[in-house]
């Protein structure tokens, strides 16, 4: 799976949102850079099929966008994003993900409901060795790392070919962002590529990663990024 952009930008009735930017991105985990207000949700959005450029040329998985939209949005899958994937934290565990079976499902066909079984054979591949809650578990009962894995196993009940994930600053506690770069990072060693914005760096997270993320910097020439792949 590769993403190539060209002059790739994005702009709104207040100004430029991103952009013109040139990279490429391949499989494996991969870090999209920028600073608060420099459009990384919105370029994440893009890429995903979500969104669309005003100039530029893009292509995922051998797409291009906007042409093949639809064919982009079928082998992607967002997560972390506000307003688009978040929990309703009111509902349980086996609720949330039944929602989303039924959702993936063909219209005639009967989901029945999730038992504690359903749920951990579910949540296990993301999960890993964090604790799966119960299905009946009330999602604000969740801790922020459970939360998050959730949303991932959400996202990638419809098999996707790459994950993009937003700001995953938005988890405060570095332990629980360590637990969350390490399953990306073991995620991204299958047949998923992922890609994740930030606007820092967890470098001292990242050590022990079998899976070392290639970092993009979105404020950069392509000279300059090749600079910078030879430098992290």
């Amino acid at each position: 799976m590769h993403i190539n952009a060209h002059s790739l930008e994005l702009s709104a009735d207040r100004g430029p949102v991103y952009g013109p930017l040139t990279f490429e991105i391949g499989d494996g985990l991969t870090v999209l850079r920028g600073h608060a207000g420099s459009g990384r949700t919105s370029l994440l959005l893009t890429l995903a099929g979500r969104m669309k450029a005003d100039a530029g040329e893009l292509t995922v998985g051998g797409h291009s966008l906007p042409r093949e939209l639809r064919a982009v949005q079928k082998m992607t899958a967002v997560c972390g994003f506000a307003g688009i994937d978040e929990l309703e934290d009111s509902v349980s565990v086996g609720a949330a993900l039944r929602e989303r079976k039924a959702w993936l499902a063909p219209w005639w066909s009967i989901v029945r409901q999730l038992n504690d079984v359903d749920v951990a054979q579910m949540c296990a591949p993301i999960f890993g060795e964090e604790p799966i809650p119960h299905a009946n578990t009330v999602i604000w009962d969740l801790s922020d790392t459970q939360k998050f894995l959730l949303r991932i196993t959400l996202a990638m009940m419809s098999s996707p070919a790459v994950l993009f994930v937003d700001d995953l600053e938005q988890i405060r506690g570095r332990d629980s962002r360590a637990v969350l770069w390490g399953r990306l990072a073991q995620l991204s060693d299958g047949h998923t590529a992922v890609v994740v914005s930030a606007s820092s760096l967890d470098s001292d997270l990242w050590v022990g990663l079998e899976n070392h993320p290639e970092i993009v910097e979105m404020s950069t020439t392509a000279a300059e990024q090749e600079l910078i792949e030879e430098t992290v």
